[in-house]
């Protein structure tokens, strides 16, 4: 088969597909990653005794350990805790223990989410130490609820802060969603991997698979920027 033939009637088409579901596990990971990220960092900025221990413990877990461990932990460890409790509890909790087995999609979604959420956190209790009380108080004193205040003041200045980091741990979200061919997916990754060993072009592959990665960091960086500088306060832009 020709270079052009190769390239038009095998390798596109196969990394378009696995285009197609790299950004089916890439958007809703970033997203429960930054929705995580808040409640973790909110919890640690402002919370205290047991709730502000179990929450740096799960930042220290999964900021800890590579994630490709945590993703076959989640994808080929958990079905072991389903035929542990099958084994001793008998088949009476197949339903429970059903929880326990999840699809590779599920698998990776988890995995990344709640990596990038451990990051994420860091992220935004940064940004929430880093404010001021004024205006905080000043919306105590127009009649916020201390909870008000805090979700509609606070969160919304932090989260400003914090875009640059956030959206620097969604662009390593980006490219960390290749390890989701571990567990049998076939995105863009598994695509180049399936097709270069069924006809020996390597290079071809993996410099095209390159090549998606980086136009899809490419159009994520630019979105990121637009919404950084929308949020941008006037006297911080020069404007």
């Amino acid at each position: 088969m020709g270079t052009i033939d190769f390239y038009l009637e095998v390798l596109i088409p196969a990394l378009n597909k696995g285009f197609f579901l790299s950004v089916a596990i890439i958007v809703p990971s970033a997203t429960f990653g930054v929705l995580i990220g808040i409640l973790v960092g909110a919890g640690r900025a402002l919370g205290k005794g047991w709730l502000s221990r179990a929450l740096d413990l799960y930042v220290t877990v999964f900021r800890g350990t590579p994630l490709v461990v945590q993703l076959t932990v989640w994808y080929y460890g958990l079905p072991s805790i389903s035929l542990f409790l099958e084994a001793h509890f008998g088949e009476g909790v197949r339903p429970f223990s059903e929880l326990f087995r999840l699809s590779p999609y599920v698998a990776a979604v988890v995995a990344f989410s709640m990596c990038s959420g451990a990051y994420q956190s860091e992220y935004i209790r940064g940004a929430l130490l880093s404010l001021k009380r004024g205006q905080y108080l000043a919306a105590l004193s127009l009649g916020f609820s201390k909870g008000r205040a805090f979700w509609f003041i606070t969160v919304p200045m932090a989260l400003r802060r914090a875009v640059p980091g956030c959206g620097n741990e969604i662009i390593y979200l980006i490219k960390y969603s290749s390890l989701a061919m571990l567990v049998t997916l076939s995105e863009l990754m598994g695509e180049a991997k399936g097709v270069a060993s069924l006809y020996f072009r390597y290079f071809e592959c993996y410099m095209l698979v390159a090549l998606y990665y980086l136009a899809i960091v490419t159009v994520a960086t630019v979105l990121l920027h637009m919404l950084e500088k929308r949020l941008a306060r006037p006297f911080a832009t020069g404007h």
